[in-house]
């Protein structure tokens, strides 16, 4: 396992050793992980192998003869099909480790997620990877200011939208705090409530990628004084994306293009609540399924840290994980083998 964090957000890449999973389409492979038991989630992403802040990388062949690699998004509460980070992790762990062959100055490869095809064109010096572009999966507006009724926000609005997953994006000042460390787990404590609430009273799929449904996550947002948005994305079992979150921002951007704040061939910067950033450009518009989509191409910085061995041992008592709360938040018995919800 390959060990690379973007901009901050921790993303594990699993080179090999990864037991056969079924399916004709990744998107096939990912409805496997999430229908079947979670034993190699929990093994992986719970401790004392795993931790909260992180995301495994499952690195598999690809389907499609276009690609160069394969990965679906593990995460604590289940198998995710696409990320910005971790397609900036993944494409420096396969150029870094010669598994993809690195070409100077600029390095394309192709990977292939649930989503759809995902472009990463590597700035390359020296050997190292030193900046990654994507072109991101067609991102499109659900539905803008969609009311939601709480007890302690009053009524919260949000725009839903999907960028590689679906998003409720919140601005955080409906919930009268601000982006900033201080406030780091009181807003993942919101965002969790809030994202429980969007999915009970919104049934959410994509219209041609049936594995892909429901709000994966609520992402805050705050307008700066330099004009850059703070992103706070929420992610289960309760805590901050540590990066700008590409495929929020690429959610954020079909918003802002539904309201005409945006035009094509423009910039925008995200920043994350360690103040480090992606570029967000708007490269062009499309259509999904009828739907007007826009193309995001996320640009920003990975960086490989080193390597970890995971042996499975079979007398290990703790080989199915376990979650605690107070590492993992209020809801960690939701992620527990003992809880039933294998």
């Amino acid at each position: 396992m390959i060990n690379v964090h973007a901009e901050g957000e921790l993303g594990y890449v699993v080179t090999d050793g990864l037991p056969d999973i079924p399916g004709d389409s990744i998107a096939d492979r990912l409805a496997c992980l999430n229908d079947g038991d979670g034993a190699l989630r929990r093994h992986l992403m719970l401790a004392p192998r795993g931790n909260p802040a992180c995301s495994v990388n499952l690195l598999m062949p690809p389907v499609d003869p276009r690609a160069d690699a394969a990965f679906i998004i593990m995460q604590p509460d289940r198998a995710h099909a696409s990320s910005g980070s971790n397609s900036i992790c993944v494409t420096t762990a396969l150029l870094e480790s010669g598994m993809v062959e690195m070409r100077e100055p600029e390095t394309v490869v192709t990977l292939e997620t649930a989503a759809g095809l995902v472009t990463a064109r590597a700035e390359c010096h020296d050997g190292r990877c030193v900046r990654v572009h994507l072109d991101m999966v067609p991102a499109f507006v659900e539905a803008l200011d969609v009311p939601l009724v709480t007890d302690d926000w009053g009524t919260i609005t949000a725009d839903i939208c999907y960028g590689g997953v679906f998003y409720a994006l919140v601005d955080v000042g409906h919930v009268g705090l601000t982006i900033a460390p201080a406030h780091a787990a009181r807003l993942a404590e919101i965002g969790m409530a809030l994202q429980a609430g969007f999915n009970r009273a919104h049934e959410i799929s994509h219209p041609e990628i049936p594995a892909i449904s429901g709000i994966a996550y609520v992402m805050f947002r705050q307008v700066l004084e330099s004009g850059e948005t703070r992103t706070a994305t929420i992610m289960p079992p309760g805590r901050l994306d540590r990066s700008p979150c590409g495929t929020g921002s690429s959610a954020h951007l079909a918003a802002l293009h539904a309201r005409g704040l945006i035009t094509v061939g423009e910039t925008i910067t995200t920043c994350s609540v360690i103040n480090s950033r992606f570029e967000v450009t708007l490269t062009g518009v499309t259509e999904i399924a009828g739907r007007h989509a826009v193309l995001p191409r996320i640009s920003g910085r990975g960086w490989r840290f080193g390597e970890t061995v995971i042996d499975t041992d079979p007398s290990d008592i703790f080989a199915d994980g376990y979650a605690v709360s107070d590492v993992w938040g209020p809801d960690a018995g939701s992620l527990n083998p003992s809880s039933g919800c294998r």
